[in-house]
C-alpha cells in the first residue's frame, strides 16, 4: 500500500508531520516509484545511493513549482537520464557529500557501470527532442500552408462569382490614410482634452441614469427630449463585395415611401409648418430632419439646428448593415442612389457643426469618414476641406503623410488648397521644438521648395492673401506683372472659384509673423526665378490654360455646401439659375432610382373653376383642401382655403385701376373710356 493511501487511513495530512533537521531534503519519486519504494525510504525522505531508481534531492520545497518541466527532461522512454541538473539540485548533492556521507565503492562500480547506459540515454534525449521540434515545425507550417489554400480557395471563389461575405481588412504595419478611429468621433473626447472630464460630463451624468435608449451608437449620443424611437422604415443591405470592398446601400420600405411623397410635397409648398407636421407622425424621418435642421438654421437656431442633425444620423446608423463599418474603409456607399444621399449630407452638416464648436479634430475624422465612403468619386469633394481641418486640427503629419500617398495618382498638388497647405504644415512642422535638428531643417527645405512651386503655379492666389491678412506687400511685389492685378484676372474662371474658396476658408492660418516672414522670403526667391526667365514659369501658365477650363459638379456641389460668400459668387450661371434644395443639393445627372414618386392629381379632375382660374394666375397657388388630400397640411380649420382665396383676389384687384369714364361696350363704337 503507497504512503498516500496510509495517511488518509491514519488522518493526517501532508505538511503536518514533525519537521527534522533533514525534513526539508527529499527525493522526487514518481507514483510507481513511490510504491516500490516506499518501504526503503529513511525517516528523512532520502533513498540510499545506488539502490533502484536514482532519486532527485531537492532541498527547497518551492523547487517543485517547475517540477513538469523537470520530470520531462529526466525520463526518456521510460527510463532516467543523468542529464544536467538545476544547480540548486547540484549543490545539494555536493553539501551532502561534504558533510560526511561517502558512497560505498559497489556504487561507485554501479555508476561507473551505468555510465554508458546514462550516454546512451542523454542521447536519446536529445534525439527525442530533435524529432518534436521537428514535429512542431512541420505542423506549423502545415497549419500556416492550410491557411494559404483556404486564402487562394476564397480568392478563385471571389474572382469567379465577384460575391463574397466581407471581412475584415488586412491587419498592415501601418495604418491606412482613410482610417477612422471611433474615440474621435465623439466630441466629448476632444472637449474633455481642453477642458477636463468634469467640465464637460458635469450636466450628463444625472442625464445618463435615465437613459431609455439601450443602442450603443458611435456617431451621436440619444437625448431624452427626442420621441421614443421606433423603425421608421429605413434599412441597409449588401449590394456585392469584390476586391477586398463592400459595397451598401439604404432601402425604404412602403411606409418610408409614402412619408418621403408626403415631404417632397411639403418641400413644394415651400411652407416649413408642413414639414414640422409631418415629423409629428414620422419624427426620424431623415430628410424632413435635414430640411427642418436648415430652416432652423436660417432663423440663427443653432442648438436646434444641431439638433436635428444628431436625431437623422442616430435614425441611419441603426439602419446600419451588420457587416457595415465607419472605421475599416472599405465600406462603400453610392452617391448615385438618392436614398445614400441623406447619409452623406447629414455627416458633412455635422462635420461644420463640430468645426463652429471647436472641435476640429473630431470634424477632421468625419471628414475623413466622408471621404472613405467612395474616394474616387468625392461627391462632396472632401479633398478641397480635409487639409483645412488637418492644420487647425494641428495633425500636421497627417497631411503631409496624405499628400505623399495620394500626389502620384491623384494630383493633390493642382489643388490650391494642398499647394498652399501642405507647405504651411512643413513650416508649421518645422517650428516645433521636440524635433530632432536634421528634422527641422529637413521639413524647413521642403516647405520652402513647396511653397516657391505653389506661388509660380497659382501667383493670383497672393494677392487676396495678403489683402484677407490685412498686410500690405513691398512696391516691388505689387507692381511686378507676375503676381500684380493681371495675374488674378488673366486666370479661369474655375480657378479663381478654387481660390477664392481656399482663402475663404483658411486666410486666418497665415496672420502669424513668422508666417508671413516665410513667405516674403520664397516670394522674393519666385521673383528672382521669373526675372531670370525660369522654363517652369511658363510651363505653369500653359497648364493652367489647359486644366481649368470648368469646375466638375462635385466641385459646384462642395461650394454649395460650405457657403461661402466668395465661393458661391464664383458659381456658372447655369448652376445659380436652378433651384437648390438643401436635401439634396445638386444631385447627380446619372441618379439610380430605385422607385418612382407617383404623379400628383391633375387640379382638372375636381372640377374647381375658381382653383383653376387662381393656379393659371399663382402657379404656386394651391387650396387647403389639396393639402388635406396629399395629407401634408392637416389643419383644425377647413376655412382656412377660403380665408387664403379672399386675401389673394383682394391683392389681385388692388392692382387694378379704372377711370372715372364708363367701360367700352359693344355700342360704343368711340372707345371712350378705355382702360389706363
Amino acid at each position: 500500500m503507497s504512503r498516500r493511501a496510509l495517511r488518509r487511513l491514519r488522518g493526517e495530512q501532508r505538511g503536518q508531520e514533525p519537521l527534522g533537521p533533514d525534513a526539508l531534503q527529499f527525493v522526487l519519486l514518481d507514483d510507481d516509484d513511490a510504491e516500490e519504494e516506499g518501504p526503503k525510504q529513511g525517516s528523512g525522505g532520502r533513498r540510499p545511493g545506488g539502490a533502484g531508481k536514482e532519486g532527485v534531492r531537492v532541498n527547497n520545497r518551492f523547487e517543485l513549482i517547475n517540477i513538469e518541466d523537470l520530470e520531462d527532461d529526466l525520463v526518456v522512454n521510460g527510463e532516467r537520464s543523468d542529464c544536467t541538473l538545476p544547480d540548486a539540485v547540484s549543490s545539494g548533492n555536493k553539501g551532502r557529500a561534504q558533510r560526511g556521507k561517502p558512497e560505498t565503492k559497489q556504487d561507485e562500480d554501479v555508476a561507473k557501470a551505468g555510465s554508458p547506459e546514462q550516454s546512451n540515454a542523454s542521447g536519446k534525449l536529445r534525439k527525442k527532442k530533435k524529432k518534436q521540434k521537428n514535429k512542431k515545425n512541420c505542423t506549423g507550417d502545415s497549419s500556416e500552408n492550410g491557411l494559404e489554400d483556404i486564402d487562394r480557395i476564397l480568392e478563385r471563389i471571389e474572382d469567379s462569382s465577384g460575391f463574397s461575405h466581407p471581412g475584415p481588412p488586412p491587419l498592415n504595419s501601418r495604418k491606412q490614410v482613410l482610417y477612422v478611429e471611433h474615440r474621435h468621433l465623439n466630441p466629448d473626447t476632444e472637449l474633455k482634452r481642453y477642458f477636463g472630464a468634469r467640465a464637460v460630463l458635469g450636466e450628463q451624468r444625472p442625464r445618463q441614469r435615465q437613459r431609455v435608449y439601450p443602442k450603443c451608437t458611435w456617431l451621436t449620443t440619444p437625448k431624452s427630449t427626442w420621441p421614443r424611437y421606433s423603425k421608421p422604415g429605413l434599412s441597409m443591405r449588401l449590394l456585392e463585395s469584390k476586391k477586398g470592398l463592400s459595397f451598401f446601400a439604404f432601402e425604404h420600405s412602403e411606409e418610408y415611401q409614402q412619408a418621403q411623397h408626403k415631404f417632397l410635397v411639403a418641400v413644394e409648398s415651400m411652407e416649413p409648418n408642413n414639414i414640422v407636421v409631418l415629423l409629428q407622425t414620422s419624427p426620424y424621418h431623415v430628410d424632413s430632419l435635414l430640411q427642418l435642421s436648415d430652416a432652423c438654421r436660417f432663423q440663427e437656431d443653432q442648438e436646434m439646428a444641431r439638433d436635428l442633425i444628431e436625431r437623422a444620423l442616430y435614425s441611419m446608423e441603426c439602419a446600419f448593415h451588420p457587416l457595415f463599418s465607419l472605421t475599416s474603409g472599405t465600406c462603400r456607399l453610392d452617391y448615385r442612389r438618392p436614398e445614400n444621399r441623406s447619409f452623406y449630407l447629414a455627416l458633412y452638416k455635422q462635420m461644420s457643426f463640430l468645426e463652429k464648436r471647436g472641435c476640429p479634430r473630431t470634424a477632421l475624422e468625419y471628414c475623413k469618414l466622408i471621404l472613405s465612403l467612395e474616394p474616387d468619386e468625392d461627391p462632396l469633394c472632401m479633398l478641397l476641406l480635409i487639409d483645412h481641418l488637418a492644420l487647425r486640427a494641428r495633425n500636421y503629419e497627417y497631411l503631409i503623410r496624405l499628400f505623399q500617398e495620394w500626389e502620384a495618382h491623384r494630383n493633390l498638388s493642382q489643388l490650391p488648397n494642398f499647394a498652399f497647405s501642405v507647405p504651411l504644415a512643413y513650416f508649421l512642422l518645422s517650428q516645433q521644438t521636440d524635433l530632432p535638428e536634421h528634422e527641422l531643417t529637413s521639413a524647413r527645405q521642403q516647405a520652402s521648395l513647396l511653397i516657391q512651386q505653389a506661388l509660380t503655379m497659382f501667383p493670383g492666389a497672393l494677392m487676396p492673401l495678403l489683402e484677407y491678412c490685412s498686410v500690405r506687400p513691398d512696391a516691388t511685389v505689387s507692381n511686378h506683372r507676375f503676381f500684380g492685378p493681371d495675374a488674378e484676372i488673366s486666370q479661369p474662371p474655375a480657378l479663381s472659384q478654387l481660390v477664392s474658396l481656399y482663402l475663404g476658408r483658411s486666410h486666418f492660418l497665415w496672420k502669424e509673423p513668422a508666417t508671413m516672414s516665410w513667405l516674403e522670403e520664397n516670394v522674393r526667391e519666385v521673383l528672382q526665378a521669373v526675372d531670370a526667365g525660369d522654363s517652369a514659369v511658363e510651363a505653369c501658365e500653359n497648364r493652367r490654360k489647359v486644366l481649368y477650363q470648368r469646375a466638375p459638379r462635385n466641385i459646384h456641389r462642395h461650394v454649395i455646401l460650405s457657403e461661402i460668400k466668395e465661393a458661391v459668387a464664383a458659381l456658372p450661371s447655369d448652376v445659380t439659375t436652378q433651384s437648390v434644395m438643401g436635401f439634396d443639393p445638386l444631385p447627380p445627372l446619372d441618379t439610380i432610382y430605385s422607385y418612382v414618386r407617383p404623379e400628383r392629381l391633375s387640379p382638372v379632375s375636381h372640377g374647381n373653376t375658381i382653383a383653376l382660374f387662381f393656379r393659371s394666375l399663382l402657379p404656386n397657388y394651391t387650396t387647403e383642401g389639396e393639402r388635406l388630400e396629399e395629407g401634408v397640411a392637416r389643419g383644425p380649420n377647413r376655412n382656412q382655403g377660403l380665408n387664403r382665396l379672399m386675401l389673394a383676389v383682394r391683392d389681385m384687384m388692388a392692382n387694378f385701376h379704372f377711370n372715372d369714364q364708363e367701360v367700352p361696350r359693344e355700342d360704343n363704337p368711340e372707345g371712350e373710356g378705355d382702360w389706363d
